[in-house]
């Protein structure tokens, strides 16, 4: 199958390691993955900040980057879950049949890593190996939005050498919320206190999740605290074999 990688404007500025391991872990699977380089931000951050109007050009230019793709794949469930739910409402707001039309066309094309692969290749065991105590954070778009319910768990579950543990109230908001955090910063610091405590709480080497966004709080306030606990992207742990680290 040929896979377009939707890599979103967050993983490619921050986590680039990510994005490659995406790569490495779906041509592994025997699959073709391309990069379309016109692709940019999705338009959730203005979406979701009161800007809806100004993320129409954004959704008009992803179906324009995607209209040809066989499948859309995405290491965020959180961008993911714009393009799912909220492309829609957009064109809607734009008052635009056709493009309306375009989005309903490539939504079923459009995918969580997670999913694609549990759901839609029919894959668990990834041939992956990751001898680490890790334990999973179910980020809120994940769990609630696109609900990719236990793919995830069962992904990790199959990797060799993993000491997989269960995360305390594991279904528990980390406090991210994109611009929540800065314009509730008190209430996201302690919903993020809470996580912290469920995470340190499994003695884990590492915390995974399917989202960029909530490691970089959780890890952010890890690394403050000099926790010796390591965040790190699902598909990285995924990517990972004996004799080709993870990073």
């Amino acid at each position: 199958m040929r896979v377009s990688l939707f890599i979103t404007c967050f993983n490619d500025t921050i986590f680039p390691n990510t994005g490659r391991a995406v790569v490495r872990l779906l041509e592994r699977l025997g699959h073709t993955v391309d990069f379309p380089l016109d692709q940019t931000c999705c338009g959730q951050m203005h979406y979701n900040t009161g800007y809806q109007r100004e993320a129409i050009p954004l959704v008009r230019r992803f179906v324009e980057v995607f209209r040809d793709a066989d499948a859309i794949v995405s290491p965020s469930a959180s961008c993911v879950g714009m393009v799912h739910d909220m492309y829609r409402h957009a064109a809607e707001l734009a008052g635009d049949p056709r493009l309306a039309r375009a989005v309903e066309e490539l939504r079923p094309r459009v995918f969580e890593l997670t999913e694609f692969l549990v759901g839609t290749l029919g894959v668990e065991d990834v041939g992956a190996y990751f001898p680490h105590r890790v334990t999973y954070h179910p980020t809120c778009h994940s769990l609630r939005m696109i609900k990719v319910g236990d793919a995830p768990l069962r992904l990790l579950k199959a990797v060799r050498g993993i000491d997989l543990v269960t995360l305390p109230r594991a279904e528990e908001c980390c406090g991210f919320g994109g611009t929540f955090a800065v314009k509730n910063a008190d209430t996201s610091m302690a919903m993020l206190g809470d996580k912290l405590r469920c995470v340190l709480e499994t003695r884990a080497e590492y915390c995974v999740a399917a989202d960029n966004s909530c490691l970089m709080h959780i890890g952010g306030a890890l690394h403050r605290q000099r926790a010796g606990v390591g965040t790190i992207h699902i598909a990285e742990i995924l990517a990972a074999t004996e004799g080709e680290p993870s990073r």
